[in-house]
């Protein structure tokens, strides 16, 4: 249908909120058994996931497959990245995790690095980005620990070794891979040894490479608009470029136009999701009462913590306007201005964000310690029904993915009834990670050492 003749549909809050969680596989959350195919399915879905090292309660990738994958484990995705390599590490919206399949799609985003910063400093350190080649091809995968130590440059996110950071530019750039981490360390190999030498020769036009480029933010987040944060769009082009590309992917069916009740400006929601905005219309009218089907009506509503770069909160001015939730990961506020806490979770029930966590795997101890725990206004955790089994449930597949044995809650008088029910209730899951989650209501020595050095 030609752009000026496109219909824009028209949706409800209540049922955007629905189709999100539908779209993002947390209608129920942990729906999906744990197998690398469920790992591939959620990529698939949502086109990528951002990649962040920090792990104090996971790392964000993890935590966004555990939210969706009972039982997941981190060894699940580590193995289609550097084992099977059905996924691969590259710059999307930022360092993301992408179908392999899709890799000649991105080779723009190695173009881009290599007439960029990454190209300018492999040039200016041409004899070492030689060396650091030749000692790959001659001896396989290195990292930069294996070469003697150069003097510090200064690099994106400050000064570093210079080993390190021409590495890391021969990867932006694509001259290099990541064969595995070890922790944090990165080991590269060349990217013909990493990938099939038929994937790597395919080659797509470099307007179609950005338009799938465009499309992966839409399809990450499934409900995102025209603008936003620019932290949204980095290598899709100005905004003028985007929105040809948009209108191209309008033209295409690849996107549809979609206004939201209350919300400024058309969203845009992938075409072949239009079955999911109406199994989320047909939810919402049957819990309303609407047409009677009790059919219709949607799954017993659950409880997710989201990591804090989940897709579903990329765009972060659309939170207000559709939960009625300001968030900010705040791991970069200075302690003194935050509002929260460094590493905190939002919390889903059912399509509603409710709350706020803030968890700490203790691996040492077997413990997870809840360092904070806030609702949102005119929210009751214990007069809400179904909550307390669904936040349960939460818990207990949390310890298991942390490998704990045992919750630490808040101190505070104010959650010491909610973790009393918790502590007897039965989890709603029934996979074998679901058991009670066993709460703890002192502190021992040792974690109290450790908390207060947090």
């Amino acid at each position: 249908m030609p752009h000026n003749q496109r219909v824009t549909q028209q949706i409800s809050l209540a049922t955007a909120r629905r189709f999100l969680a539908i779209r993002h596989l947390l209608a129920p959350p942990r729906a999906l058994v744990a197998t690398p195919e469920s790992v591939l399915a959620v990529v698939d879905r949502l086109g990528s996931l951002q990649f962040d090292p920090l792990e104090v309660a996971g790392r964000n990738h993890d935590l966004v497959l555990h939210a969706r994958i009972a039982g997941y484990r981190r060894a699940m995705a580590d193995e289609l990245l550097y084992g099977s390599r059905l996924l691969f590490e590259a710059y999307n919206k930022s360092l993301n995790l992408l179908p392999t399949r899709e890799l000649p799609y991105y080779r723009i985003t190695w173009q881009d690095g290599a007439n960029g910063r990454a190209g300018q400093l492999v040039n200016e350190q041409a004899v070492l980005a030689a060396k650091i080649l030749e000692e790959i091809t001659s001896n396989g995968p290195k990292s930069s620990a294996d070469f003697e130590r150069e003097a510090a440059i200064e690099w994106w996110w400050g000064p570093t070794t210079a080993v390190r950071a021409v590495l890391e530019a021969l990867s932006v750039s694509g001259r290099l891979g990541l064969a595995r981490r070890k922790g944090n360390r990165r080991h590269y190999d060349l990217m013909e040894r990493l990938f099939p030498p038929d994937l790597l020769a395919v080659q797509i036009p470099e307007r179609e490479q950005r338009r799938h480029k465009l499309l992966s933010r839409y399809r990450a987040h499934g409900l995102l608009g025209a603008n936003g944060s620019g932290e949204l769009w980095p290598g899709t082009g100005a905004a003028s470029t985007r929105a040809e590309l948009r209108r191209e992917l309008l033209d295409r069916g690849e996107l549809v136009a979609i206004t939201v009740d209350g919300v400024r400006g058309e969203r845009y929601a992938i075409g072949d999701e239009l079955p999911l905005l109406g199994q989320a219309e047909r939810e919402i009218a049957a819990e309303a009462g609407a047409d009677g089907d009790a059919q219709a009506v949607g799954p017993a509503p659950g409880c997710s913590f989201l990591a804090p770069l989940d897709p579903l909160l990329w765009d972060r001015g659309i939170l207000g306007p559709l939960y009625g939730f300001d968030y900010r990961w705040e791991v970069y506020t200075p302690a003194a201005k935050r509002r929260w806490g460094y590493y905190v979770l939002p919390i889903l029930f059912g399509d509603r964000l409710v709350g706020r966590i803030e968890p700490r795997i203790d691996r040492t101890a077997g413990i997870v310690r809840i360092l904070g725990l806030s609702w949102e206004a005119g929210f009751d955790p214990l007069e809400t029904p179904g909550f307390v089994p669904a936040f349960a449930a939460a818990l207990s597949a949390y310890l298991a993915f942390g490998a704990a044995e045992a919750l630490l809650p808040p101190q505070d008088a104010a959650h010491r009834a909610l973790f009393a029910e918790v502590a007897s209730a039965v989890p709603v899951s029934r996979t074998p990670a679901a058991k009670r989650p066993r709460v703890r209501a002192q502190r021992t020595a040792a974690t109290a050492r450790s908390a207060a050095t947090t």
